[in-house]
């Protein structure tokens, strides 16, 4: 029997197959006709395993700085490794050092980007999912504002969280600041919009009615026949200036009244199929880190990726609705998705 350096893939699982049934090297040497140091040599090679990494020795931090470090984390929820160092004054530190630290007392999390559910919000969907089980949701109009910022979107901050602690939930600016709202509505395969609400508006009721009469219904709902304005039912989620009784009767004025008006839950914008519109678009503008040094800038960015999202992309996400419904009675009215 010659010697060979390498034993094949082939070899290498009789191998373990022949000794799970109890052969020794040397049988195993001859039922492969393969030299026995070889067969030994794997057989070795194999038991002793994977070297355990070992880790370079950290510089000394005393107890009382980390005492400091673990304080300074728990007040500064999101802050990075440097923040946290030099609000302690403990200054020299390499980051791996820092990261190594604050890993043996906390963790790095992204800021929360939905509230928990409680006991009534949870029943409020189910109720929804119950009630539009049976819709055409091809007649639906789903529609959201969405606020674009010259630096990134909102809530795409990491950062370290004390071990037990909860990432803060931020706040979701829909306006004011350095950056441009935008109203916009799917229905079908189709997209309406994007329209952008004129910088410096707050949208209260009457704003708001008037920025849709303005763009929605002069630019698009007026151009529909009468049976499609007679089967579409207008959805929008439940902030004030939608759910106000003012709006309620000014859309009732337009026609958008009772079944044509869609009931929504509080705290669903998981329901909501633009909101997945609204991912496509922010990862379109935001790509590479990019960002605006202006609000028409960051504006036409919008007008651009909304552009190029086409209809499959639009009906795929119409029609998901019915998977939607069924996910949140599965889970009893919890949120659905990541």
């Amino acid at each position: 029997m010659g010697q060979k350096k390498d034993l094949t893939g082939s070899e290498k699982s009789k191998i373990v197959r022949y000794l799970a049934e109890g052969c020794s090297s040397l049988k195993i040497a001859k039922l492969l006709k393969r030299d026995h140091r070889t067969i030994k040599r794997f057989i070795q090679n194999s038991q002793q395993g994977r070297k355990k990494r070992v880790e370079k020795p950290r510089r000394k931090i005393t107890a009382h700085e980390l005492r400091k470090v673990k304080r300074a984390a728990a007040k500064m929820p999101l802050a990075t490794s440097l923040a946290i160092f030099q609000s302690c004054n403990i200054t020299g530190v390499p980051k791996s050092t820092r990261c190594a630290i604050l890993r043996d007392m906390a963790k790095v999390r992204k800021a929360e980007r939905r509230p928990p559910l409680n006991k009534t919000h949870k029943l409020k969907r189910q109720d929804w999912a119950k009630k539009y089980l049976k819709t055409d949701f091809s007649k639906v109009l789903w529609t959201d504002e969405m606020r674009v910022s010259l630096d990134g979107p909102d809530g795409w901050a990491r950062g370290w969280i004390g071990k037990g602690q909860r990432a803060p939930v931020p706040l979701r600016r829909q306006q004011g600041g350095g950056g441009v709202l935008v109203w916009a509505g799917i229905i079908k395969d189709e997209l309406v919009g994007p329209f952008r609400v004129e910088d410096g508006v707050k949208l209260n009721s009457q704003s708001c009615c008037q920025f849709l009469e303005d763009t929605f219904f002069k630019q698009w709902y007026r151009k529909k026949s009468a049976s499609f304005k007679k089967n579409m039912i207008f959805m929008q989620d439940n902030a004030p200036s939608h759910a106000s009784k003012y709006s309620t009767a000014w859309l009732a004025r337009k026609g958008i009244k009772e079944e044509k008006l869609m009931t929504w839950p509080p705290c669903s914008p998981d329901l909501n199929p633009i909101e997945n519109l609204w991912s496509i678009i922010k990862c379109e503008i935001y790509k590479e880190g990019k960002q605006y040094t202006s609000l028409n800038s960051v504006w036409e960015a919008v007008v651009a990726a909304a552009r190029n999202v086409d209809g499959e992309q639009i009906k795929t996400l119409t029609e998901s609705m019915d998977g939607r419904l069924l996910s949140v009675l599965a889970k009893k009215g919890g949120y659905i998705g990541g």
